[in-house]
C-alpha cells in the first residue's frame, strides 16, 4: 500500500499525512445505520451479488465487449473507514509528481522535514474532515488508480467500492425495494468498471490531466497564498445553502477561484471527461426497465426528488466542495451521450473509448452535433 506519512520515493515526509488523513476520516464520520452482523453479513452477499448480476446488463446496454470479462478489477464492499482509507491511496498516487515538486521551493531549498512534517500534519487533518463529509454520502466509486500505488495489491484494473452503509441508508430514507436499489446502484458503478476496461489508455491520461491541474493549482506556493485568501474572503460573503456571488461558468466550488488560463483549460477538459463517465453511467442505469427491475420508476422519482430535502448546512457544504457541480456533470453528460445515440447509435457513440483524440470538449459536451461532425458521424 501507499507508505502514507512518509514520500516512499525520497524517504521524507509527506506534504500530507494519509495516515492521519485517514484516520480523522474515521473519526469524524456520521454513524450508520444500526444492523445486526446477520443483517450486514445479508446486505454484504447481497451486493455482491447485484454487483455481478448487473454486469451482462451494461454490456447488453452498452454492446462494449470489455463487459464480458472484468477479472482485472475487484469488487469490495466496504464501511465510510475502509472508502476514506482507498480514497487517500487514490490520492496519494494522483498527487504524488505534484508533491515532489511542492518540497523544494522557488529558490531551490528543500523543505526540512520539521516543517514538510508539520505540513503534512494539518493538510492531513483538514482532508480527513472533508473525507468524513464525503464518506456519508458516496454510493459507489470505481477506483482506476490505487493499483499504481508502490506494493500495493490491488488488481491491475482497480477496484469497485460499494458503501453498504450509505446504500442502506439511502434506500430506506426514499422506503424502496432494497434489492431493486442495489440493483440500480450497481448497474451505474459496473459501467465505470466497464469504460476503463473498454478504454485502458483512460487511466493514465487522467493522471496525467490531473497532475497537470493539480500543479498548476499547488505549484506556485507564491501565488497559492494569495488566492487562497480569496477563496476565504469570498467563503464569508456566501450565505448558507446560497450560490456564490459571480460565479458565471457553473462549476461552484474553490476551484472557481483557482483558475489561471492554464487552469481554465486544464479543468475545461477534465470536466468534460467526468461529465462523459458520470453521464454514461446514467444513462446505463437509466435503460433498464422493469422487466429488470420492477420498481425502476419509482427509485427514479424518489431518488431525484431527494436533494430538494436537504439542510441549509449541507447545502452550504456540498457548495464549496462543488458537488452541486458534480451532479451537473450527470446532467450534462447524460444529454451529450443521448444525443449523441440518438443520431449514430451506440456503436457510434462508442468511438469514444478509441483513444484520447475521441474525447469530447467542454463545448461538444453541451452540443453533441460538434462532437458528431469531429468524428464524421
Amino acid at each position: 500500500m501507499v507508505s502514507s506519512a512518509r514520500d516512499s520515493s525520497a524517504g521524507a515526509p509527506s506534504l500530507i499525512n494519509w495516515d492521519l488523513a485517514a484516520s480523522t476520516a474515521a473519526r469524524l464520520a456520521p454513524s450508520g445505520p444500526e444492523l445486526s452482523a446477520s443483517d450486514i453479513g445479508k446486505a454484504v452477499e447481497n451486493l455482491r451479488f447485484n454487483a455481478d448480476i448487473s454486469v451482462p446488463h451494461v454490456h447488453d446496454i452498452t454492446g462494449l465487449e470489455a463487459a464480458r470479462d472484468l477479472r482485472d478489477s475487484h469488487v469490495l464492499v466496504v464501511d465510510r473507514a475502509s472508502w476514506s482509507k482507498a480514497n487517500t491511496q487514490s490520492f496519494a498516487v494522483m498527487l504524488q509528481p505534484v508533491l515532489e515538486k511542492m518540497r523544494t521551493s522557488r529558490s531551490g531549498v528543500a523543505m526540512t522535514p520539521a516543517a514538510a512534517s508539520a505540513s503534512g500534519a494539518i493538510t492531513g487533518t483538514q482532508l480527513g474532515a472533508v473525507l468524513a463529509f464525503l464518506s456519508s454520502k458516496v454510493l459507489g466509486q470505481y477506483d482506476p488508480f490505487a493499483a499504481l500505488a508502490p506494493e500495493s495489491k490491488v488488481p491491475a484494473g482497480g477496484r469497485l467500492l460499494l458503501v453498504a452503509p450509505n446504500i442502506i441508508s439511502v434506500e430506506r430514507e426514499l422506503n424502496v425495494d432494497p434489492d431493486d436499489f442495489r440493483l440500480w446502484v450497481c448497474l451505474h458503478e459496473q459501467t465505470h468498471r466497464v469504460q476503463f476496461a473498454a478504454a485502458p489508455w483512460l487511466r493514465h491520461h487522467m493522471l496525467e490531466q490531473i497532475e497537470q491541474l493539480s500543479g498548476n493549482l499547488l505549484g506556485n506556493m507564491d501565488s497559492l497564498v494569495e488566492r487562497a485568501g480569496a477563496v476565504a474572503r469570498s467563503l464569508r460573503e456566501r450565505t448558507p445553502g446560497g450560490a456564490p456571488g459571480g460565479n458565471a461558468s457553473g462549476r461552484g466550488g474553490i476551484l472557481e477561484f483557482l483558475q489561471s488560463p492554464e487552469e481554465k483549460a486544464s479543468l475545461s477538459h477534465i470536466t468534460a471527461v467526468m461529465s462523459l463517465l458520470e453521464g454514461h453511467a446514467n444513462v446505463v442505469m437509466d435503460a433498464v426497465d422493469a422487466s429488470i427491475i420492477p420498481s425502476v420508476r419509482t427509485i427514479r422519482q424518489r431518488f431525484n426528488e431527494r436533494g430538494k430535502d436537504r439542510g441549509v448546512v449541507e447545502k452550504f457544504i456540498r457548495n464549496v466542495l462543488g458537488l452541486d457541480a458534480k451532479m451537473r456533470q450527470y446532467t450534462d453528460g447524460a444529454k451529450f451521450v443521448r444525443g449523441v445515440v440518438s443520431v449514430a447509435g451506440m456503436d457510434g457513440f462508442n468511438r469514444v473509448w478509441e483513444g484520447a483524440q475521441n474525447l469530447p470538449t467542454e463545448e461538444e459536451i453541451h452540443d453533441s452535433k460538434l462532437w458528431l461532425e469531429r468524428m464524421g458521424l
